[in-house]
């Protein structure tokens, strides 16, 4: 029930809910020990009372001492030193009446002196008289002042009689302990002997007790309230917001919600506003990428579909052998046209998959140019005689942060694209430089017949439509491709003509690592 209940609370509810329910046990324990304080204090002082009297009595036996008020107030003299840590000792003979008092005594600078009678008219006088209860501990309040005399009644015929009795009681500001004892001599009672002594001292450990718990609690529920509107203000409330946007986008809400000042922070939900809100807008480049690419891509296939269905049609009328030939070659072209549509556009889907999970370390692009640039050698200066030559300082390092194998796709993309533009026996030069920044620079130039076009950017766009021939054998989808890798590894890509000759130069910019 209870984890069926915190399931269903917002943070900030199950934060106050758990802080209440420690708080409510460790008040109840609180309670507990505050209530058990006064008695353990209470034992220990009625401890050393009981410890006093037995003491006593063995003295009082020992030297054979009567329970009359000319033996008592002997007694008292001679063992004066017993009593000093007391604030008054008071003996009664078997008839209950007033034998011996400290108090009458000059035992210490404390003693009030006062006459013998007078101290026992304040015992058998007291204006209010309460039934005393038989339990070991009385405690009796202002308003319910009680004699010693009867006390001792009570005491007598109780079945606490022959056990060290001790009850408290709170006369006006102060708070008195006393503990009373029947002494027995020659197995008969012949009188009592009670302790009272001043605990002002259990009232006020209490107190102080009670004022630092009551301080402790205001001081940690004001801690809770201070840390719960922090907790809130500036933790709950963001998560929400966040909660609040991907809800937002999950459920293709219009509603405008801004992060932007959670994107400012510099801690965690920081990071992680601004992490989201780049995925999400990397989400919709993506979706909004897919959906104009499908669009591009539907128009391409479109031509060539066109053109196979009336090919097909023509094709089944024409008799003459060249025409029926022309109308083959026809559909064969749009057949391959549409096959390499298809083929690169499946391998643009493998390549954003594998993309996600390549990682970029520091590479040297010389061993990997030249290896592409090897390659092509073999492939297209013995079968067309294109030469493709590799330019670059050995003094310099050309190292950069990127994936190795995207760097070989560039380059084999741009090789490509100048091959189809070139004739026999011309050739193409990579160049690999430094610039003053200390970037990489690479340049591929062919001598083609290069741009027509005043926007050169335009070649990098999908299905550019400028193309040689025999562009059946490509997509139109090579430069896009270079470009969206080249991005990837935070570079720019420019394409321009040469001005020494005719031909096209595509120009990339590495940054430093």
């Amino acid at each position: 029930m209870f984890s069926y209940l915190l399931k269903n609370l917002s943070i900030l509810k199950k934060f106050l809910l758990i802080n209440l329910i420690f708080f409510t046990i460790i008040g109840l324990l609180t309670f507990i020990y505050l209530k058990n304080v006064q008695p353990n204090l209470i034992k220990k002082k009625s401890s050393n009372h009981i410890k006093i009297i037995n003491n006593t009595i063995e003295n009082l036996d020992r030297l054979e001492i009567k329970f009359n008020e000319e033996d008592i107030r002997k007694f008292l003299f001679s063992t004066r030193f017993i009593f000093q840590s007391l604030d008054r000792v008071i003996f009664f003979n078997n008839e209950f009446n007033l034998v011996g008092d400290t108090d009458t005594l000059d035992l210490d600078p404390r003693s009030f002196s006062s006459r013998l009678d007078i101290i026992e008219l304040e015992i058998l006088n007291e204006e209010k008289t309460k039934k005393i209860t038989e339990e070991k501990n009385i405690n009796i309040g202002t308003d319910n002042l009680v004699s010693l005399k009867d006390i001792l009644f009570n005491y007598a015929g109780s079945k606490k009689f022959g056990i060290p009795h001790t009850f408290t009681q709170q006369e006006f500001n102060n708070f008195k302990l006393t503990t009373i004892r029947n002494v027995f001599s020659e197995d008969k009672n012949i009188g009592y002997i009670a302790i009272t002594e001043n605990a002002n001292d259990v009232i006020a450990a209490i107190n102080e007790r009670k004022t630092f718990v009551i301080r402790t609690a205001f001081a940690v529920g004001i801690v809770i309230l201070i840390f719960s509107y922090v907790l809130n203000r500036y933790f709950l409330k963001p998560i929400e917001n966040l909660v609040n946007y991907i809800n937002k986008i999950k459920n293709k809400d219009n509603k405008k919600i801004n992060i932007d000042n959670l994107k400012i922070r510099n801690d965690e939900l920081g990071l992680l506003s601004k992490s989201l809100d780049d995925m999400t807008l990397e989400l919709q480049k993506r979706i909004s990428h897919a959906e104009n690419f499908s669009t591009d891509l539907v128009h391409e296939i479109r031509n060539p579909l066109a053109s196979l269905k009336s090919a097909s049609e023509i094709l089944n009328d024409t008799k003459e052998a060249g025409e029926r030939l022309k109308l083959i070659n026809i559909l064969s072209h749009d057949v391959q046209r549409i096959e390499r549509l298809i083929t690169d556009y499946s391998q643009i889907l493998k390549d954003e998959v594998a993309l996600s999970k390549e990682r970029f370390k520091q590479i040297d692009l010389i061993p990997i140019i030249q290896s592409v640039v090897d390659d092509y050698n073999n492939i297209h200066h013995a079968k067309g005689g294109i030469k493709i030559i590799c330019k670059y300082e050995e003094k310099n390092n050309y190292i950069i942060n990127g994936i190795e194998n995207r760097v070989e796709q560039i380059i084999a993309n741009l090789l490509d694209n100048a091959i189809s533009f070139s004739k026999v026996n011309q050739k193409i030069e990579v160049k690999v430089t430094k610039n003053f920044n200390n970037q990489v620079q690479i340049n591929i130039t062919d001598e083609g017949p290069g741009f027509k076009e005043r926007d050169t950017n335009r070649v990098f766009n999908r299905f550019y439509s400028n193309r040689p021939d025999k562009f059946g054998q490509h997509s139109g989808l090579g430069l896009n491709i270079v470009k969206n890798l080249v991005e990837l590894h935070k570079a720019s890509i420019t394409a321009s003509n040469r001005m020494d000759k005719n031909g096209a130069n595509l120009e990339i910019l590495f940054p430093k690592a």
